[in-house]
């Protein structure tokens, strides 16, 4: 799209009241509110998908490229932030053996044919927590921070300036977000251990990449209990996930030695970035953020009305059943938690409220994307079925563990209750509780025990094994910084050697087939 049309599109969100918006989402809580109250958010069972993002690089050295759209458009795909990403969305299956399958069917059947495609373009489509190897003759900073300034008429007829991100997809809300007058409230920087960086737009959070299990509950009312749940599984969860603990080499100030960045990073920047990029750095705690535990789901729908607005977006009328409640659709989709509540759907047979757990960054195979997905669904199942323990953990400690499970991985020290009341902070204890449940929930749902242990197997290895994506990752720059390179080789060869694993397992293998490499 021209940057002039798109400037324009840009213009036209720019013109939506703020005030007059964030009253209509009020209202709508009350057609939302009715809705769970009569039942139409309920459903006879359990059910389950998954988002999962991708970026794409250039088959032979493994530099970032920019997906065509028509390409895009293609495979099926769905644009994301960067002109680099594309997103697959499953259909939501029931939680059982089919509808696993099924879940694990369709990735691999969509991601295959996109694989096929891409590869006919020299392109590849790899499945990362964050890229690190900038476009071919370009810097990841320059990248991330390149925008113009175009002038647009506003409704009124005055003209305004609007500042475009040069590698964003073409989505006026991603744009609107750098010219609001609430612009002020998103930091729009990078700020991590030897790393900062500071932009015009919201562009640099297109560095990361991430999978988002949903899980939608059988009965509405219900929904705080698994919510709850699931902010205390977050962060056990994330640390056994971790997959970005670099960035781009030049991102790295100068001075920071390859020891330094190993002594000193973090086993899940994608955490940090999401947050330092929207989150204003002088306030409280920002959109971005661990949430409180709920009490009832009309507090669940009333925080998401209540949230801070930086963009109000025009709203078309539409035959869908929840456009119903569409400036509250809309605003949700600014509604930036670790783990939140969602309430939607097609139809009203369709509607349904369910969790996004959005902690968990894209994994190396996609078995192991599976597997969280059959994990943090068993242990919705399982935990709220037996009235798990874990749900008297003080909040202040699940939001330790998740900030813990960010920086250290599986070498933080979490917090836990098991099944018989005790509070621990040993490692093997809690997997050993949390894995079991998570089976538990699985079979519960009529998998065979065979089959339960066989989607949780790559996540029991990373348990014994004590390696994750980012300590493997971390090794290899190690390993290569031992053998005399300098950071920035170290980090390429990394990244190259993940690729070429990937390639080898992506579809049919696991990251447990590359421990011990």
């Amino acid at each position: 799209m021209p940057e002039e049309e798109l400037a324009a599109r840009v213009a036209d969100v720019l013109a939506v009241d703020a005030a007059d918006f964030r009253q209509q989402a009020e209202a709508d809580t009350e057609v939302i509110k009715d809705a769970v109250e009569e039942g139409v958010f309920d459903n006879p069972q359990a059910i389950v998908g998954l988002e999962y993002e991708f970026y794409a690089i250039k088959a032979d050295d493994c530099t970032l490229r920019r997906v065509p759209r028509r390409l895009l458009e293609l495979i099926g795909f769905e644009k994301e932030l960067g002109l680099h990403n594309a997103e697959m969305t499953t259909s939501p299956q029931p939680l059982n053996a089919p509808g696993l399958a099924a879940q694990e069917s369709e990735v691999k059947a969509r991601l295959q044919t996109a694989l096929d495609v891409t590869q006919s373009e020299r392109m590849r489509l790899v499945s990362d927590g964050l890229w690190t190897i900038p476009p071919e003759g370009e810097s990841a900073g320059t990248y991330l921070t390149d925008s113009v300034e175009r002038t647009a008429a506003t409704p009124e007829g005055d003209d305004r300036s609007i500042r475009i991100a040069t590698n964003m997809s073409d989505s006026a809300r991603y744009h609107a977000m750098a010219n609001t007058a609430q612009s002020d409230s998103a930091g729009m920087r990078i700020e991590a251990p030897h790393v900062s960086l500071q932009a015009e737009t919201v562009m640099p959070e297109s560095l990361i990449t991430s999978i988002q299990p949903h899980y939608q509950v059988p009965h509405a009312p219900d929904l705080p209990e698994y919510f709850n749940y699931a902010l205390r599984v977050a962060g056990p969860l994330l640390a056994l996930g971790v997959n970005s603990p670099f960035f781009p080499a030049d991102l790295y100030d100068e001075d920071a030695t390859g020891d330094e960045i190993l002594q000193d990073g973090w086993m899940e920047h994608r955490i940090s970035v999401f947050e330092t990029m929207l989150n204003d750095p002088t306030t409280g705690e920002g959109k971005v953020r661990f949430p409180h535990d709920l009490e009832t789901v009309d507090e669940a729908i009333d925080r998401i009305a209540d949230d801070d607005t930086i963009v109000p977006m025009p709203v078309e009328p539409g035959e869908r059943f929840d456009d119903q409640f569409p400036h509250f659709r809309r605003k949700h989709g600014t509604y930036w938690r670790w783990v939140r509540p969602v309430f939607g759907g097609p139809t009203r047979s369709a509607a349904n409220a369910r969790i996004e757990f959005r902690p968990i960054p894209a994994q190396p195979t996609v078995r192991d994307s599976v597997a969280f997905l059959a994990a943090f669904a068993g242990l919705m199942e399982s935990l709220t079925r037996l009235e798990h323990p874990v749900h008297e953990l003080d909040w202040q400690l699940a939001r330790e563990n998740f900030y813990g499970a960010m920086t250290d991985g599986l070498e933080a020290e979490l917090t836990w209750i098991t099944n018989d009341g005790r509070e621990v902070t040993d490692g093997l204890e809690l997997y050993e509780d949390l894995l079991a449940h998570a089976e538990d929930g699985l079979v519960n749902r009529g998998l065979s025990e065979e089959d339960a242990a066989k989607y949780l197997y790559p996540l029991r290895r990373r348990v014994r094994q004590q390696v994750t994506p980012a300590s493997w990752k971390r090794e290899q720059v190690r390993a290569a910084l031992e053998d005399g390179a300098d950071f920035a080789d170290a980090l390429e060869r990394m990244q190259q050697r993940y690729v070429s694993r990937q390639s080898e397992t992506l579809l049919e293998g696991s990251f447990a087939d590359w421990i011990g490499d």
